[in-house]
C-alpha cells in the first residue's frame, strides 16, 4: 500500500510540475506577443492607421504610400501599397514578380459590395497592363461575395508562384494564380488609367 501511495504522490507531483512548466511557457509567449505588438509602428493616412511594416507570406514589406479614393466629394476608402522596397515607378511595380500588396480600408457605408464589383470590373477593362480572363474575374468577384460595411479591410496580397490572395477582415477568401492577373489588378490603381490619379500618386508617395 505504501508503494502504491508513493507512486500516486509521485505522479501527482509530476503532473503539477508539468502544469507549472506549461503556465510558465504561456506567460513567456504572452510577453513576447505583447512586446511584438508594441514594436509594430503605424502611420496615419487620411485618418486611417496602417502598419509601416508587415509581412506577406512571411516576407517583410514596407508601406510605400497610401491615399484616399474620393467620389461625390466624399472619402470612400483609403488604400495602402506595400512593397519589399519603396518605389515610385508604377510600371516596374505592376510588372514585378515579388511580394507586394494593396490594402484597402473602407471609410464609407456608400462602398457597397455591388458598387465595388462594378468599379473593379471597369478597372479591369481600363487596365493598361496584364490580363484578367473572364474566368479569373468571376472567381475574384466570388471572393468578394459578402456584403461590405464601413470599417471593412480588404487586402490583395501577391505571392510569386502562388498568385493574388484576397483577404477580408483577416480571412482568406481565395487565391487567383498568375502574374498576368496580378498586373491587371494592380494596374487598376497604378496603371496609366487609374481609378483616381491623386490616389495613385499618394500610393507611389509622390504627393
Amino acid at each position: 500500500m505504501m508503494v502504491g501511495s508513493s507512486n500516486f504522490c509521485f505522479l501527482v507531483l509530476q503532473k503539477i510540475n508539468n502544469m507549472k512548466k506549461i503556465a510558465l511557457l504561456m506567460t513567456v509567449l504572452s510577453v513576447v506577443s505583447i512586446g511584438w505588438s508594441q514594436t509594430k509602428k503605424t502611420k496615419e493616412y487620411h485618418g486611417v492607421s496602417f502598419y509601416t511594416e508587415t509581412t506577406i507570406n512571411e516576407v517583410p514589406v514596407v508601406i510605400n504610400g497610401a491615399g484616399v479614393r474620393e467620389k461625390y466629394f466624399m472619402d470612400m476608402y483609403v488604400a495602402a501599397l506595400y512593397l519589399k522596397k519603396k518605389s515610385s515607378d508604377a510600371s516596374k511595380i505592376i510588372s514585378a514578380d515579388e511580394e507586394m500588396g494593396i490594402h484597402l480600408k473602407l471609410v464609407s457605408s456608400m462602398v457597397t459590395r455591388d458598387k465595388f464589383k462594378t468599379a473593379v470590373t471597369e478597372g479591369f477593362k481600363n487596365a493598361s497592363s496584364g490580363k484578367a480572363t473572364q474566368e479569373e474575374q468571376k472567381k475574384f468577384m466570388t471572393c468578394l461575395s459578402d456584403e461590405f460595411k464601413e470599417g471593412d479591410k480588404i487586402y490583395f496580397d501577391y505571392v510569386p508562384s502562388k498568385g493574388v490572395r484576397i483577404y477580408k477582415n483577416g480571412d482568406l477568401k481565395g487565391t487567383i494564380p498568375g502574374l498576368e492577373f496580378k498586373k491587371a489588378l494592380f494596374a487598376i490603381w497604378l496603371g496609366s488609367s487609374p481609378a483616381q490619379e491623386s490616389l495613385k500618386n499618394e500610393m507611389l508617395d509622390k504627393e
